[in-house]
């Protein structure tokens, strides 16, 4: 009986002494399971914010040729035939349509009145959600040939890019359909002008007493600037020499 009864005390002080918390080892191999759910969890979503990213960029690079391919479609009529659009600059070129004189800003009277024609075209194929989502400004670049002192040159490349912003806002001729108020609003909001001096100058000095338009694009989820709440006034008239 009495060793009966030290056989249970025994018993009881060893399992008294057993230790509560689990061992070092398991505390170990639980904190790296932890360990491994939170970085699989964390790939996970890096995985899948770098997918939506690509996916992101991939939409907008396919907007932005689609809207390339507009503009592109639209010097394909006979009335703009020698103008072209360089995807790769992402540059409208008028080629021999916009050449200058030596030494001067003035664009003939064919020259205004394709501008006044191909500007309203473009800002047609622009003016919807791809465009809003893709294009952000078009600016204007004078180009001169290599006579002159440069300073001299980026002056007269200015005037130049701006007698095109002043064609767009001139009186139309007979038998023209005029910008409508509100066109000549997107060009007020969305063009910008340039000058380049004799910088990129091409082959020849008649090539290069040119103007081009550069399409300022938006990055991806970029908006386009807003204008409201801007007081506009009045157009004005242009005041530069000839």
């Amino acid at each position: 009986m009495l060793s009966m009864r030290s056989n249970v005390r025994a018993k009881a002080k060893d399992e008294a002494e057993k230790p509560f918390w689990i061992s070092y080892a398991d505390l170990m191999t639980a904190l790296m399971v932890l360990f491994l759910v939170v970085m699989c969890v964390t790939l996970l979503e890096v995985t899948k914010t770098v997918t939506e990213q690509q996916r992101l960029e991939s939409q907008h690079n396919q907007d932005i040729e689609r809207l390339l391919d507009r503009f592109d479609a639209v010097t394909h009529d006979e009335r703009f035939k020698g103008i072209t659009v360089d995807r790769t600059r992402r540059v409208i070129d008028f080629g021999a349509r916009a050449q200058f004189p030596f030494a001067r800003s003035t664009l003939t009277l064919e020259q205004q009145r394709l501008l006044r024609a191909f500007v309203p075209a473009i800002l047609e194929k622009s003016d919807d959600e791809l465009g809003k989502r893709v294009l952000k400004q078009i600016v204007v670049d004078g180009f001169t040939d290599k006579k002159g002192s440069y300073l001299s040159n980026l002056d007269l490349s200015l005037q130049r890019s701006q007698r095109v912003l002043c064609a767009l806002f001139g009186v139309p001729q007979s038998g023209e359909v005029a910008m409508t108020p509100q066109q000549l609003e997107e060009v007020r909001a969305l063009f910008l002008v340039g000058g380049y001096s004799f910088n990129a100058a091409k082959d020849t000095d008649e090539e290069s007493r040119r103007v081009e338009m550069r399409l300022i694009l938006l990055g991806v989820k970029e908006q386009r600037p807003s204008t409201s709440g801007i007081e506009a006034g009045n157009f004005g008239i242009c005041a530069l020499g000839p």
